[in-house]
């Protein structure tokens, strides 16, 4: 499945462990705060519970959209949608 991680983490340490972990499961940088990719369930849930014990559920955003092809084709990006630094040739394979 593809997938959508965004997320808004107050502490420093936090955010470079989720994001650290987002890289480890096979997931492109596409903005500071968020990430796509491509992962199977079983990867989805293990990130899941991985991203629980990172951050402070009171004060911390994670959101995980699960997507099938035909849906990221119907993703509507405008403006500078990814940061041209961070976005790969299989990030840019994904919408084709």
């Amino acid at each position: 499945m593809i997938v959508w991680i965004l997320y808004d983490i107050e502490k420093n340490k936090s955010r470079n462990k989720v994001a650290k972990a987002c890289l480890q499961s096979g997931l492109y940088r596409v903005q500071k705060s968020v990430f796509l990719g491509t992962i199977d369930d079983n990867q989805k849930d293990t990130l899941q519970l991985q991203i629980e014990n990172l951050i402070n559920e009171e004060k911390d955003s994670v959101y995980i959209f699960p997507m099938n092809k035909t849906e990221l084709n119907q993703t509507v990006l405008m403006g500078q949608a990814f940061d041209k630094k961070l976005v790969t040739d299989e990030v840019k394979a994904l919408f084709l």
